[in-house]
């Protein structure tokens, strides 16, 4: 069961907020500010806008020590463990985990450490500062999470690019069906809008170079479409068992029924052209949710917004679904949020929780009907530029990671 939510991202401070501004179709795109881009090809990106680290019960100077999107990871953990509601005093704590997803970790930390290393000139050894390992390194946000608030059960993060905090996802719902813990605090988050993360992408030339219209820049699903825009942030779910749910009366949003992974085994980068890895994905989550396609009503795609990428998942909904492709509410979030990398799947699984338990699907924004892809069949309804009311009974979302790594969960109402 979900029976909590934070979120970080760049439509705001919270799941709440967050949600408001997908359905009025808003963009978080604007120019960086994190470092000067201006020598850069693409000089903008969806940052998160006036984070204080400090409104999340974390004190500046325990803030020094943590790389930001560690901070990213405590604040949308503690907006879901405040969220549901869960009594610290009478919890069995070694029965709670904390399972997160980050795809690069404290690549902010490593260029500033490196740089000031070079800056110092030394003659007689390394000068490093003390916490820049434990700063640095991917596994430290659930680390600090469960420290912070004192769960000893299951902790770790998962690292597989873009499909990081999905499979953070499925390991969380698997420990609780295995009975390895009660409660998964399960998530993930990023931080990686730096020189180093946005010239690489950009060397890449997989992101936009829309500088003179950020706003419009992720444009899914449209022909004009020319690279992804990095997001940074951090989403998270408390995943709960259901009898512990019940016991201490939690509300639940929706009930998590099934997780799908698989391999393109095709390319470093590239995903599949006709999406074999993706409609094995979504089969094994179907097959293991013990639901049918026509059962889905919603897919939030991975949908980034470059040319292979949207074509093949586009395909792959079309072999899984069948007739029932037409039927279904598809779209891409990140048309707003931009790309999370590790934190993408952790943030639209929960925008997923939520459009099943309010009706309502997102839109996949930018698009104009002149400006479309002859590779892409268009009598999908892919939600675009306004959000749609329907009856979502269950919601399936997708994430694809570099190294041809997929992972999809599925959650539905919950009827009991």
């Amino acid at each position: 069961m979900v029976t909590g939510l934070g979120a970080i991202t760049p439509l705001g401070n919270s799941a709440e907020e967050t949600w408001k501004k997908l359905l009025a179709g808003t963009s978080g795109a604007a120019p960086i500010t994190h470092f000067d881009a201006t020598n850069f090809k693409t000089q903008f990106a969806c940052e998160v806008k006036d984070f204080k680290p400090e409104n999340f019960g974390i004190d500046r100077k325990e803030a020094r020590k943590m790389d930001l999107y560690c901070q990213y990871a405590i604040a949308s953990a503690k907006q879901a463990i405040d969220d549901s509601q869960l009594n610290l005093d009478t919890v069995d704590k070694n029965r709670v985990g904390v399972v997160y997803g980050v795809g690069i970790g404290g690549i902010k930390t490593f260029e500033e450490e490196i740089r000031a290393y070079e800056r110092s000139g030394s003659t007689v050894g390394p000068k490093f500062g003390p916490f820049f390992i434990p700063k640095m390194i991917a596994d430290i946000a659930a680390g600090h999470i469960s420290i912070m608030y004192g769960f000893h059960g299951p902790n770790y993060v998962t690292t597989s690019a873009c499909a990081s905090s999905t499979h953070a996802l499925a390991d969380a719902f698997n420990l609780i069906r295995l009975g390895k813990a009660d409660i998964i605090v399960s998530g993930g988050s990023e931080a990686a809008i730096t020189e180093g993360g946005v010239g690489g992408f950009t060397a890449m030339k997989a992101l936009s170079t829309r500088n003179d219209e950020p706003e419009k820049a992720s444009r899914p699903f449209s022909a004009s479409r020319d690279g992804f825009i990095m997001g940074e942030g951090s989403g998270c779910l408390i995943l709960e068992e259901l009898e512990h749910a019940k016991a201490r009366g939690a509300k639940i949003y929706a009930e998590m029924v099934g997780e799908g992974m698989s391999a393109d085994a095709h390319h470093i980068t590239a995903s599949h052209p006709e999406g074999l890895g993706a409609i094995l994905v979504m089969k094994n989550a179907l097959e293991d949710a013990g639901l049918k396609p026509e059962d889905i009503d919603y897919i939030n795609v991975h949908g980034t917004s470059t040319h292979v990428g949207d074509i093949s998942e586009a395909k792959a909904i079309k072999e899984v679904f069948g007739a029932h492709a037409f039927e279904l509410n598809i779209s891409s979030t990140k048309s707003m949020t931009g790309h999370l990398l590790g934190a993408a799947g952790a943030v639209e699984a929960l925008i997923s929780v939520l459009s099943v338990q309010n009706d309502i699907v997102p839109p996949t924004i930018n698009h104009d009907a002149e400006d479309q892809d002859e590779e892409i069949d268009y009598n999908l309804n892919f939600t675009f530029n306004t959000a749609q009311k329907r009856t979502v009974r269950a919601a399936l979302s997708n994430t694809f990671g570099f190294g041809g790594h997929n992972a999809c969960v599925i959650f539905k109402k919950f009827e009991g």
